[in-house]
């Protein structure tokens, strides 16, 4: 079956061609980061009109990529939610008009079962059972994973998602948007020489907390006589330490409460080099394994909502098509169904 997948869940527009046989045909992505950076943050509007205009010639793209035409086309995949509602609005009636024009199935794909099933599209791809590590802008999230749309969630941020505590603890050092990426790479320059809390280290159960480590972020640099690129560097280091000890060791507390041994790590933060680290030598201790989407599926794109939805109408029977639509902006991922 080949797919088209399609996600619009924020401010990316990424396209993907997906065939369940040959694999990842093509992708493309459009990132309107430059755009929103003006207004240091994602303006919705701006991201549903954006969508509007960057969808089709997307889905061009990636046909001629893959030398294939719409008429190839056997079934179509789109980010359902979560999200912004207008942009959730803008790639699914896109899909389902498709989906109509060419009578071929669809299926809307729950955002974060594309981030959570991304490292699958490598070449050798975890097996079910496993943990996944969910780590983004908007979500800190640790699941048990045993199949296509059989997820326990284990753990919860209680706040701030750790991509969150990112880029508003950039934005506190004023290093523009969005300020996560920028953060790490000053952490890089940094070295010991301030500490920051662990919040709910030590809590025994396997939930996140991160509004306070901003707050005490914030704190320590209205306490700094002069914010200079030496002491910037230096708080950003010992941010992303106390970031990424607190989920490297829940990591692997949820695989000891959970006896497995693999590990799957997905989401924007997923791509931090100092995070990957760490739980690459933890899992080493443990005898555990480790799998990442590649840098460029981190972040949001086309090719996990185009794989989830191939693993969806693959094992799919729809004897009459639905081409009616919604969009759910909330959407609680343990509320997915394996399908049918």
């Amino acid at each position: 079956m080949l797919v088209l997948g399609i996600e619009s869940s924020c401010d990316e527009t990424g396209v993907a061609l997906y065939d369940t046989r040959h694999g990842l045909l093509a992708h493309a992505l459009h990132s309107q980061i430059d755009m929103h950076a003006a207004y240091g943050g994602v303006v919705p509007e701006l991201a549903s009109r954006d969508h509007i205009s960057r969808a089709l010639p997307l889905t061009q793209q990636v046909l001629a990529q893959a030398d294939k035409t719409l008429q190839d086309i056997q079934g179509i995949a789109y980010t359902q939610g979560p999200g912004l509602a207008g942009a959730l609005l803008v790639g699914t009636s896109i899909a389902q008009s498709l989906a109509f024009a060419l009578n071929v199935p669809s299926v809307g794909v729950h955002h974060l079962e594309g981030h959570l099933l991304a490292p699958l599209l490598e070449e050798n791809p975890p097996a079910f059972p496993f943990v996944a590590l969910l780590v983004s802008g908007g979500h800190s999230q640790l699941m048990r994973v045993d199949g296509i749309g059989q997820y326990e969630l284990l753990g919860d941020t209680l706040d701030d998602a750790a991509g969150e505590a990112f880029d508003k603890t950039a934005k506190l050092m004023k290093l523009g948007y969005p300020g996560g990426p920028a953060l790490s790479r000053l952490a890089e320059l940094g070295k010991p020489r301030f500490q920051l809390p662990r919040p709910m280290l030590t809590s025994p159960d396997l939930n996140f907390s991160f509004s306070g480590l901003k707050t005490a972020v914030l704190t320590l640099v209205n306490n700094q006589p002069q914010l200079d690129a030496e002491t910037v560097q230096d708080i950003a280091w010992e941010f992303q330490e106390s970031v990424t000890e607190i989920l490297t060791l829940k990591c692997m507390k949820a695989l000891k409460q959970t006896k497995l041994k693999r590990l799957v790590v997905s989401g924007g933060v997923g791509a931090n080099k100092r995070l990957r680290e760490r739980l690459n030598e933890a899992a080493l201790k443990r005898g555990a394994s480790v799998s990442y989407p590649r840098l460029e599926f981190c972040t949001d794109n086309g090719a996990m909502i185009a794989f989830a939805g191939a693993m969806r109408l693959h094992a799919m029977q729809q004897n009459t098509p639905d081409y009616s639509f919604s969009v759910r902006p909330r959407w609680d991922l343990a509320e997915l169904k394996a399908p049918a």
